[in-house]
């Protein structure tokens, strides 16, 4: 009996990442889109992480040594896919990269600096084959790029992020700690990944010095950082707040109060991530993806405004000269808001968080339901707001049990 063999798959080709049009269609997967080579054995790619993330990679293979079975490649991560890091950014830092690999022995670590740490340890828990945490990688290069990357902190004449692994100090990591205007448990959330990088750093190359293990010891987190939220503004002075805010502002502060959402959420989502239809938004952020209610009128009506005659592709919140916010540019914002509100000292973009979630408790909404909608775990909901489920007491003396 004759037997018909398997068709082969054909390989792909080269790809045209560099044409939006084309991005827009590829499908996730783990294995990177390339395009045609820069030169020989020298590739840019894309890797398509989700529906909404994909980051730039490159790809170097060294001359074939003589008596070598094969040559080796090596690759590297750019970083993600921005409006202000596109195809012709990511080849400009390939090519970098590799003239690096050209001019020096392949030995020797590319990763020497803070920076380097953070981009590698980003990197790795994207590529990690055991445990992939795309969730986990997004939030850390989120606040690598507020305190690292994007308008860093200068220590000691200069930023962090150009102090080289074999100099770094405890001091560098604690004059930068101080310098960030954040509270003192997002400080402490920022340090542990900055920590983790230059731990990874460590482990991995020979060439960081176990004196720098040493130095990142040094410096620990703040004490009794992480307890529970206190500052909670009621309907009056929500309604305040968002009478002394205007514009785009007045839009962020409305999504973050309807919506209980992260910032970095809903900043960036885009016209596309909202269904009208079905009144819900979908969001990705330091939990991963999730897609939440838009039940209320009010922020149904918001979203609605803010989708209209809008590219798919376009953010649904922008900043009042078009660009996508980021960290930095709402908090004093914010505050000035807070102030001319009359408002306590403190309030920020995350209280309007803590006082969703406050208030749907309050409205007897399960804690899983409220969780869901937040993107939290229930242990969180419990450990910060239980104190805050009014009625449980009433509930469970109803309970008979004999």
């Amino acid at each position: 009996m004759d037997t018909v063999p398997t068709p082969r798959r054909p390989r792909s080709g080269p790809h045209k990442i560099h044409l939006v049009s084309v991005r827009a269609k590829l499908e996730p997967r783990r294995e990177p889109y390339w395009t045609t080579p820069v030169r020989k054995g020298q590739h840019v790619g894309l890797r398509r992480i989700d529906d909404r993330t994909s980051s730039w990679i490159a790809r170097y293979r060294a001359p074939k040594e003589p008596g070598a079975k094969d040559t080796v490649q090596e690759y590297k991560a750019l970083g993600l896919l921005r409006p202000d890091f596109d195809y012709d950014q990511a080849v400009v830092e390939a090519e970098k990269w590799f003239r690096e690999k050209e001019a020096g022995d392949t030995a020797v670590s590319t990763v020497t600096t803070v920076s380097d740490a953070c981009r590698a340890y980003v990197a790795a828990l994207r590529e990690d084959k055991d445990e992939p945490r795309p969730g986990t990688a997004r939030d850390a290069e989120a606040r690598f790029e507020r305190t690292v990357f994007d308008k860093p902190l200068v220590v000691d004449g200069k930023p962090l992020g150009d102090i080289k692994l074999t100099k770094i100090k405890t001091k560098n990591l604690e004059d930068w700690r101080a310098a960030l205007e954040l509270s003192k448990a997002s400080k402490n959330r920022t340090l542990t990944a900055v920590k983790a990088a230059l731990n990874l750093a460590a482990k991995n190359d020979k060439h960081a010095l176990a004196a720098m293990a040493l130095e990142v010891k040094g410096i620990v987190p703040f004490e009794k950082a992480g307890k529970r939220r206190e500052l909670y503004l009621d309907l009056r002075q929500r309604r305040a707040l968002l009478k002394a805010a205007a514009g785009p502002l007045r839009d962020l502060i409305e999504a973050a109060m309807l919506t209980g959402a992260r910032a970095g959420e809903l900043t960036s989502a885009t016209v596309a991530d909202f269904d009208a239809r079905q009144r819900t938004l979908k969001l990705s952020g330091k939990t991963g993806e999730r897609t939440v209610s838009v039940q209320s009128d009010a922020a149904l009506t918001l979203f609605k405004r803010l989708a209209k005659g809008r590219a798919a592709t376009s953010y649904l919140l922008v900043r009042a000269d078009g660009g996508q916010w980021k960290h930095s540019d709402w908090d004093e914002l914010v505050r000035e808001a807070a102030t001319k509100a009359k408002l306590p000292a403190g309030v920020c973009l995350y209280t309007l968080r803590h006082s969703y979630i406050t208030a749907a408790l309050a409205a007897r909404n399960t804690t899983l339901d409220v969780a869901r909608q937040v993107g939290t775990s229930l242990v969180m909901i419990d450990r910060h707001y239980g104190q805050r489920s009014e009625g449980a007491a009433d509930r469970l003396a109803k309970v008979v049990m004999v």
